[in-house]
């Protein structure tokens, strides 16, 4: 993707499902579960740059003895940083008491059996150290520690803050991190106490009730009651201070989640292949967990997959599958190559068909597999043109034959991303500068003003990357006309899931919109939907609707993205700019099984969305530069 949006987090979690003796014994390390959660952070470190945190859990600590580690960094060499810290505390001690697994156990921070891993992505608020995950819920008793890290956001924290204060508590914040902690975290605590309360009539102490809570805590139940209100998408991972583990997913299951287990261990990710390459497990062993389903590792070991909400309509995200996720997926990779080749005749209407005087490029460096689609297609179709040509000459003569066949499809590396700016940690405006820096073009290549170029890249968000450095620079190449393809649809509507699109006047195809309105004298409409909106303002999200729709009904797809080609196009540069989109149509056929596309459609899969988009479309019209969830 050319321009730098924020969007999803990534979780680890391992189980070691056998003693750390075992791990000395057969891998020749105590630290076979630390080594393998650094791989399967480090192959999901594409999810996350703001910072990170790893947390570890020890099973069946003496008392006095330290159970928990945490650690959390939003330094620039985070990952460095984190695991740096983690591995020099297992350079402690004499070769004999690293020798023994029951002394590392005792002596070395983090040496545990439940390990949780975090990337993040923060799509709001601060980026302090304090803001990363694994956050900590902590109590002297075991059973009552709750570590909680997530891929999420909830549209409806407000309310359940409320609830939270109905029920006594009083929250230090209003987050949807710390919502969510002391949500899950409240009716753990009763859980907890109603098995203490069930065997205390039956003179067991509190040390033989702790075990009774260990085998007997219900996860599945109190997941159940503590999300029965939550709104959003989610992927939930917890580690509990006695040892039992669980990841939960959403029941649209909008954000993602896979897992792996055998007789060693339990493994959930963000990414399937992050499980495969760590693990080196065949793809037919790495499960999806199902929407409005948890899974749960107990401490004894026992794992299960149980639904604890009802599973809805499955939407999960299809920009997983456009942008974010890593290409080395095998679904996503194919799934990448179909949205290429489902453009293929709008690009060659566009060009008119003329392979001689085109060149087909791409946006480094996530539209690389979309560009191998959309050129197998073109390929294919010029295959198609030759032969319609050689069947129409009567007695074709070997130069002419040569003629026919040497048609090919012009190939180049056009742009190119030549330094690594870490822009994300820079404000808006220093951020702006650097990224017209990051890119430079190949030169010479380019007939001038003869040869048309056809650029692909994922998406076009806000615009401003291609206004403010990429046209500038490859104009220079002295083109005849720059064709900017986009694999993703417009992007009309924000997003209140998890990517960084919550104001809705920042993305290129709403103001779009607003331009649109201004110059057919249809501006009066944005106060119609104003109106409609506010009256919406109070109901209960499961009775709004998405007013913002009526307006892109007012005109077509080709209408929107032509005035969106006029808006990212620098005024002083000479070649004609048009923009083609991929289609809704062109994109659930690529990616059948990942229909969640509200950001394209409008159609936002749970009532909170409705009630967001409404929101942020009230914030423009009253010159609120806020979120609006």
């Amino acid at each position: 993707m050319s321009e730098l949006i924020k969007h999803e987090c990534g979780v680890a979690v391992i189980r070691l499902l056998q003693p750390l003796e075992y791990y000395q014994e057969k891998y020749g390390t105590v630290l076979y579960g630390m080594d393998r959660l650094r791989l399967l952070i480090q192959k999901q470190r594409n999810r996350g740059q703001d910072g990170a945190g790893v947390a570890t859990v020890k099973l069946d600590m003496p008392p006095g003895k330290q159970y928990i580690d945490r650690i959390r960094t939003n330094g620039p060499n985070y990952l460095n940083d984190i695991f740096d810290h983690i591995y020099s505390g297992f350079l402690k001690g004499t070769p004999e008491q690293k020798s023994s697994t029951s002394w590392m156990k005792d002596n070395a921070p983090f040496l545990g059996e439940l390990l949780l891993g975090h990337l993040r992505y923060g799509t709001h608020g601060l980026n302090a150290k304090e803001n990363c995950h694994p956050f900590h819920r902590r109590n002297n008793w075991m059973s009552r520690n709750l570590l909680l890290a997530g891929n999420f956001n909830l549209t409806n924290v407000g309310e359940l803050f409320d609830e939270l204060t109905e029920l006594g508590q009083f929250p230090v914040e209003k987050t949807d991190t710390v919502t969510m902690l002391e949500k899950i975290g409240h009716f753990l605590d009763d859980e907890v106490e109603r098995i203490h309360t069930w065997y205390k009539p039956d003179g067991l102490s509190n040390r033989e009730i702790n075990e009774k809570i260990a085998a007997e805590l219900n996860i599945q139940r109190l997941l159940t009651r503590a999300s029965r209100e939550f709104d959003g998408g989610y992927v939930m991972a917890g580690l509990i201070g006695h040892g039992d583990a669980f990841v939960m997913r959403d029941p649209n299951g909008i954000r993602p989640a896979f897992y792996y287990h055998d007789d060693e261990v339990a493994v959930v990710a963000s990414e399937r292949p992050a499980i495969q390459t760590t693990f080196d497990v065949h793809i037919s062993q790495v499960h999806e967990l199902k929407e409005g389903h948890v899974l749960i590792v107990k401490k004894d070991g026992r794992i299960s997959e149980v639904p604890f909400t009802t599973p809805k309509t499955r939407h999960a995200c299809s920009f997983e599958r456009v942008y974010f996720s890593r290409g080395s997926d095998r679904d996503i990779y194919i799934e990448r190559k179909r949205l290429g080749e489902n453009l293929v005749e709008q690009v060659l209407e566009a060009i008119d068909y003329d392979f001689d005087n085109t060149i087909f490029s791409f946006i480094p460096n996530t539209a690389e597999t979309a560009f191998l689609g959309l050129l197998k297609g073109i390929e294919k179709r010029l295959n198609k043109i030759k032969e319609e040509q050689i069947s129409r000459l009567e007695h074709p003569s070997k130069e002419a034959l040569a003629t026919i066949l040497s048609q090919t499809v012009r190939v180049e590396k056009l742009v190119v991303k030549d330094e690594k700016l870490r822009t994300f940690i820079a404000d808006n405006d220093v951020r702006g500068d650097l990224v017209s820096h990051v890119y430079d073009i190949t030169y010479g290549i380019v007939r001038n003003e003869v040869d048309t170029l056809v650029l692909l890249d994922d998406s076009i968000v806000r615009g401003t990357t291609f206004k403010n450095s990429i046209l500038k620079i490859v104009a220079r190449l002295r083109p005849k006309k720059i064709i900017l393809v986009s694999s993703a649809p417009q992007i009309r509507y924000p997003d209140c899931y998890g990517i960084d699109m919550a104001i809705i006047h920042k993305l290129v195809a709403f103001n779009a919109l607003i331009a649109l309105l201004e110059e057919k004298g249809k501006s009066y409409l944005l106060e119609e939907v104003y109106e409609r909106c506010k009256a919406q303002e109070d109901l209960p999200k499961e009775q709004v609707t998405n007013e913002v729709k009526f307006l892109y009904e007012q005109f077509t797809y080709e209408e929107i993205s032509d005035k969106i080609g006029e808006i990212i196009t620098p005024k002083d540069i000479k070649p004609e700019v048009k923009l083609i989109f991929q289609t809704l149509d062109g994109l659930r056929s690529a990616c059948p099984n990942n229909n969640g596309d509200w950001y394209f459609s409008g159609d936002y899969p749970t009532p909170g969305g409705n009630k967001v988009v409404n929101q942020s479309f009230i914030n423009y019209m009253e010159h609120n530069e806020v979120r609006a969830y």
